[in-house]
This record gives structure tokens, sequence and C-alpha cells, in this order.
């Protein structure tokens, strides 16, 4: 019995909503995804199989900010300021995640919300795909 070799494809949130397009696996192997509109890949999902190889959706690393709110109505204020230019946001421990930009960094900047950017995996959506 053959064992399965698993490939891991990062990408970021706004790539695992790209429904048609060619991929690139870091082994070099090049092949096309064409999935219904609207469909959003999970990391780990299964995306081709060629013989011992499974090449699987992982999670690339984006510049985010990490907010730390220093009490619930600061959390509060955050979370309103984050929706009002609707962005996702990721909540770990007590930190408010969002993918980094300059006009929501300017804006914590101006509220005192302290928060600082870092390289990590973003599971939300981009900016400008949400749902109410």
């Amino acid at each position: 019995m053959t064992e399965t070799t698993m490939i891991e494809i990062p990408m970021t949130a706004h790539d695992r909503r790209r429904v048609r397009r060619m991929i690139d696996a870091p082994d070099g192997t090049r092949f096309p995804i064409e999935l219904p509109t609207g469909t959003v890949l999970r990391p780990g999902q299964l995306l081709h199989q060629d013989g011992p190889r499974a090449y699987v959706v992982g999670v690339a690393p984006e510049t985010v900010i990490v907010a730390r709110p220093r009490d619930i109505g600061e959390a509060a204020r955050v979370g309103h300021l984050i929706g009002n230019l609707h962005r996702d946001v990721e909540i770990e421990g007590g930190s408010v995640i969002a993918l980094a930009d300059a006009a929501l960094a300017d804006r914590l900047r101006r509220a005192g919300v302290p928060f600082v950017e870092e390289q990590r995996g973003f599971h939300g959506r981009p900016p400008g795909e949400h749902a109410h």
C-alpha cells in the first residue's frame, strides 16, 4: 500500500475565495480548480489528488492587526469600529484580529486602542466580502 503525501498549498483569505484559477503547488505541480461561485475553501480541505500526492488548502501568513482591548467597553468599541469598516475578525483570547490596512490602523490609533501588526494566517473574510 502506498502512503499518501500531503502537500499544503498556502492561501490567503482572499485566495480561499477564488474559485476559478490555476493552482501552483510548492512541489511544482500545477492544476486548475473550478468550483461553484460562493465556495469558500477551508484549511485542510482536499483540492486535488494525484496518485500518492494529496494537495490540501493551507493558510498563508498575512499582515494582520491584533488589537488588545483593555476592557469590555473598549472591546465593544473595537467591534463597532471594525464592523463599520465591513472587516471580518477573529477572536483569540482577549485579542481581536483583522486583516491590516491603513484605515483600520488609523482608526484604532485615534481611538487609543493598543494594537500591533503581525504576520500570521487569517481565517476570516477579506475586506469587501461580507454578509449581513
